[in-house]
């Protein structure tokens, strides 16, 4: 529970006949490298910063201690410098006539008589040189105050940025666990319809030769969906063209209103139902004139059978849209046999 552990043995005291304990140290597993790289990049990086910040304190603490504040002198005081002494002396009085003792009477001054090096002496005013006061325990208190919060500060900085990354790589986590319930959802919507799509009926459409009559051809319906289909209305047209170049790019219908068959159609799935049949002797009906004939006989122009179904699936409510099948056949008439196949452009063949 507690890792690998060691026994150490404590040696007897004194002689004593106390028996030895037996004291069982306890170490935790192996810690993961990238943990221990990680702590110690943090600790380095904060005492980094401590020294840096008490190293700057301590150069300031050395440049408030050497500047001096200086002080003017006071009015009619003065200084002397004479090499690194300086002493003050006091201003300097007018002359005046000095009394003659010994005879009695007094003579005037007269500047002259004295010699020059006994006038006096030029004086130079300097400021006086004021001590720096002693650094005070008021003073120690605030720098020690302004430390600490240096230190607080860059601490509380360090972890507003860590709960930013940490917000952030949350806020991208959510971000990305929202998409993939997204994509999630489209895809079980997707499988929800191709299942109600597998589930629907599907007409498609197939030519069948009549066993009755020869040249003659039946156009069927069939049912190879997975529920039963009712037949609502349908609608057909020929026409004649060179190739299928030349024929509409969407199939057109004289009247927009469909078909609707005699009795209600119903397939069942994988049943049948003829739609339109055709045969050689239906071209002559179909033709206005001899001419007309004859371009289809020599193959100058092409016989174009196209035409649509419209059913409903019967287990669907009634609001549901209803579903389309397009087809188109291109009649070949030849000298004694006749054929016909699907052919046209793809808005003629399309299923909804």
């Amino acid at each position: 529970m507690f890792g690998s552990s060691r026994s150490l043995h404590v040696q007897k005291f004194g002689g004593s006949k106390r028996p030895e304990r037996l004291i069982r140290v306890f170490r935790s597993g192996p810690r993961r490298p990238e943990s221990v790289w990680y702590i110690f990049a943090m600790a380095t990086k904060v005492l980094t910063a401590f020294a840096m910040v008490l190293a700057i304190a301590l150069m300031s603490m050395q440049v408030l201690g050497q500047t001096a504040t200086h002080k003017p002198p006071a009015a009619g005081q003065g200084t002397t410098h004479t090499g690194t002494n300086s002493k003050s002396i006091a201003p300097a009085s007018p002359t005046v006539a000095a009394p003659n003792a010994a005879q009695g009477t007094s003579a005037p001054a007269d500047q002259s008589m004295f010699p020059l090096e006994e006038q006096q002496p030029h004086v130079v005013a300097a400021p006086p040189i004021v001590a720096s006061p002693p650094w005070q325990f008021r003073d120690q208190i605030t720098w020690g105050a302004n430390l600490v919060l240096v230190v607080l500060g860059y601490v509380g900085i360090m972890l507003a940025v860590s709960t930013l990354k940490k917000i952030e790589r949350g806020s991208r986590s959510v971000e990305l666990a929202a998409t993939a319930a997204a994509d999630s959802a489209q895809a079980a919507l997707l499988n929800a319809q191709a299942i109600m799509d597998a589930g629907r009926p599907w007409l498609l459409m197939s030519i069948l030769p009549s066993q009755d009559a020869e040249n003659s051809f039946a156009i069927m319906a069939t049912n190879r969906g997975r529920s039963p289909a009712r037949i609502v209305g349908t609608a057909e047209q020929i026409i004649f063209a060179i190739d299928e170049a030349h024929l509409a790019r969407t199939p057109e219908y004289p009247s927009e209103e469909l078909t609707a068959p005699l009795v209600p159609i119903i397939l069942m799935p994988g049943e049948s139902v003829e739609i339109k049949p055709f045969s050689r002797e239906d071209l002559k009906s179909i033709c206005d004139s001899e001419e007309t004939l004859r371009s289809i006989e020599n193959w100058e122009e092409k016989v174009y059978i196209y035409g649509k179904v419209i059913y409903r699936d019967l287990t669907a409510p009634p609001e549901k849209p209803t579903n389309e099948t397009a087809w188109c056949c291109w009649y070949i008439h030849g000298r004694q046999k006749s054929g016909l196949v699907f052919a046209g452009p793809p808005d003629y063949n399309m299923h909804t």
